[in-house]
């Protein structure tokens, strides 16, 4: 997450490649979306960015009395989402370690599940989006392949293990467990991991957020709301307890059906968005070099599978017709801002942003199709829905930055006084 700076070196914005220019010259009369044609529309390009399914909270609830118990047998597989798949770095080689496993190992939940661990409900909530993506992407539009094949599917994911399995479960409802090839899936060391805010990696990041998600809880109304809820629960006001931990606890709970103690479900609209302004409060929307160093460089990654279709001198096969992506909510929030489509609530488990690629048949134009939770959006600075492909890179530029500008500005030595202002 991120914090509020107070003298800020803007960068230019990321252009779109001149090369490509030509590629995204718009028609006299295409900025009105009526008049297009979407029955000439070809889809050519979809990429998922997915949150994993229902987990068990991070970290417990400092008194015994108000935790729920966390069973092994909420770890069941639903047999329907089995389906084999290998794990490699980003270049093809073994998996990297994965400290965050190592640490939620270290914390056992009443009941004896470790915290973090996909459920059950997690795999049918992937397995159901699976089954969704499937419905769009195969039935409705015949656009993927009905088993899987590793020529059109690209797949990556953090290097957390609910989010491998999850990536597995929403597979297996895609393609019903059927195959051509090898499942894939591409991680990153947790070093230089840019699927989350990276704060071991970023270290201007990890700067100018030290201190900012304590501050948070001391904010007007924030620190009112949260010292009534901690006495409502019993829970000391010395207790290192906030609205994220709050939220995390509630969520899993309540998804689960498992009893949520009465004050979590008397204050449970509040909790939510309690936590939502504790993030924003944290993210600080307006500096738009906290949000670049946030997402910025996976944006990058977003903007160039664009810019690859796009191309004709792309290679064959150098280009994938579906992206998947297997993050977090602390992906999606900044991802969802930077795009103008934050709706200010908590993005929920196993909820998907997905981008879809169009190009128009007789005109040849490029549009892009937005949806979060499976209903269309505008993104910022889009006339419509249906978005020309140069409008919508305009936004994405805004926050992009490419790896040597997102080294470069995560490294660079620390704003005069900030450090002092934590």
């Amino acid at each position: 997450m991120i914090s509020r700076i107070f003298r800020v070196r803007m960068w230019a914005p990321v252009g779109v490649l001149t090369s490509l220019a030509y590629c995204l010259h718009q028609r006299p009369g295409a900025d009105d979306q009526n008049s297009v044609d979407r029955s000439l529309l070809e889809l050519k390009m979809v990429q998922v960015v997915f949150r994993h399914g229902a987990r068990s909270p991070l970290k417990a609830l400092p008194r015994e009395e108000q935790q729920v118990e966390w069973k092994p047998q909420l770890l069941e597989v639903p047999p329907q989402t089995r389906f084999d798949y290998t794990v490699t770095n980003l270049a093809g080689g073994p998996k990297p370690h994965s400290p965050f496993d190592s640490q939620y190992h270290e914390t056992t939940l009443k009941g004896g599940m470790f915290a973090g661990q996909l459920t059950k409900v997690g795999m049918q909530q992937m397995f159901a989006l699976g089954e969704r993506l499937r419905k769009n992407y195969v039935e409705d539009i015949p656009f993927l392949s009905p088993t899987f094949n590793p020529l059109e599917v690209f797949v990556r994911s953090t290097n957390i293990y609910r989010n491998l399995e999850s990536t597995r479960c929403l597979l297996a409802g895609l393609f019903q467990c059927q195959k051509e090839g090898p499942i894939i899936i591409h991680t990153d060391e947790a070093s230089s991991e840019v699927l989350y805010p990276n704060y071991q990696n970023c270290q201007r990041l990890r700067e100018r957020t030290r201190g900012r998600r304590q501050a948070a809880s001391l904010q007007p109304g924030i620190s009112e709301d949260l010292k009534k809820v901690k006495e409502g629960m019993g829970i000391a006001s010395s207790d290192g307890v906030d609205f994220l931990i709050l939220l995390d606890n509630m969520a899993a709970e309540q998804v689960h059906s498992l009893p949520s103690c009465p004050t979590l479900k008397r204050f449970a609209w509040m909790i939510e968005q309690r936590a939502v302004d504790t993030a924003l409060y944290i993210l600080q929307r307006e500096d738009r070099e906290s949000l670049q160093m946030a997402v910025g460089q996976f944006l990058h990654i977003l903007e160039s599978n664009l810019l690859k279709v796009v191309d004709p001198a792309t290679p064959p096969g150098k280009t994938r017709k579906l992206y998947l992506y297997a993050a977090h909510d602390v992906t999606l929030m900044p991802l969802l801002m930077a795009l103008g489509i934050f709706d200010h609530r908590w993005p929920p488990f196993a909820v998907d942003l997905t981008m879809e690629l169009y190009q128009h048949r007789e005109s040849k134009e490029w549009f892009v199709q937005l949806y979060y939770r499976g209903e269309e959006q505008v993104p910022k600075g889009c006339p419509d829905r249906l978005c020309p492909l140069d409008k919508f890179l305009d936004t994405m530029s805004i926050y992009t930055l490419s790896p040597e500008k997102y080294h470069t500005l995560c490294s660079e030595a620390q704003v005069m006084g900030l450090g002092n202002r934590e």
